[in-house]
């Protein structure tokens, strides 16, 4: 990304400031017991407003549902493969997995997904990076392991995984496998410089997600998945919503022009709320 936005904008100088989160530091709880999505971006957010940095990067499944006051997202990068993968010596599909055998994860929507399809699962909670999720792995802490394709590319680790799960199955997060741009809502001469990098079709579709997310009010206490594709100018949206214990859940699959994203995610939203009892998102 920095090689492209420095060709796009005349050889640009670009510094590269880390910035480690509180969501990165927390790893012995579910960030929903310590505060949820907006771990991973508030020290960004809190940067990019003191003038610390001109723009952040983000996993896209990491931004809150609502930004705050004076933070806009730019963009996003094309988009990666959104798939699950399923990583497991002991079993090559988990309709294949042992009952009582254990299965680490820190999503409650793939621990969901899991019980729905296997409710006699143990599911116990995975944190920390790849490396080190695939290290307790490796060491039989854990029997098996679901992980987003997306990083394990990134990383190089694609080979690691032992089956690929079909988006149809295993409904994606919102914005799964996408990376996105924040900056400050009125700095316009940055949002200039990356708008040359930016993808019209990934972020169409994280337009029609994350209007999902908005009339759901998805939190980490919410297991929901999202997945909107485009197919020529016809968009697509599978969504899901289920009982953290996946013992209930509502899904729908609708499509429209793609210049009505937005409507299109509220409209899903709105047909699962219709579907599911009262206070089913709750808590």
């Amino acid at each position: 990304m920095k090689r492209r936005l420095a060709v796009a904008n005349g050889a640009l100088e670009i510094e590269i400031v880390p910035i480690r989160t509180t969501g990165d530091a927390i790893q012995d709880r579910a960030l929903a017991e310590a505060g949820g999505k907006g771990l991973f971006t508030k020290e960004l957010d809190s940067a990019l407003m003191r003038g610390q940095i001109d723009f952040a990067v983000h996993s896209a499944k990491d931004l809150p549902t609502f930004l705050p006051q004076g933070i806009s997202i730019a963009g996003f990068l094309p988009r990666e493969d959104v798939r699950d993968v399923w990583i497991s010596a002991k079993a090559a599909d988990p309709r294949d997995l042992p009952a009582g055998s254990i299965v680490g994860t820190a999503s409650l929507r793939r621990s969901a997904m899991l019980l729905r399809l296997r409710p006699d699962l143990a599911i116990t909670l995975l944190r920390g990076n790849v490396e080190t999720r695939l290290a307790k792995l490796a060491r039989g802490e854990i029997d098996a392991t679901i992980l987003a394709l997306a990083g394990l590319k990134r990383l190089g680790l694609a080979d690691k995984a032992t089956r690929l799960l079909d988006a149809a199955d295993f409904v994606p997060a919102v914005g799964q496998g996408a990376i996105a741009l924040t900056l400050r809502s009125d700095d316009a001469p940055v949002a200039a410089a990356l708008q040359p990098i930016l993808d019209q079709a990934t972020g169409v579709a994280l337009a029609c997600e994350r209007a999902l997310l908005q009339v759901l009010d998805g939190s980490c206490r919410t297991p929901i998945g999202g997945h909107a594709w485009l197919e020529g100018d016809a968009l697509h949206l599978r969504a899901i919503i289920l009982r953290p214990d996946g013992s209930q859940f509502f899904e729908t699959q609708m499509q429209a022009p793609q210049i009505d994203a937005i409507s299109l995610g509220e409209n899903a939203a709105r047909a699962l709320l219709a579907q599911a009892p009262a206070g089913f998102l709750a808590g």
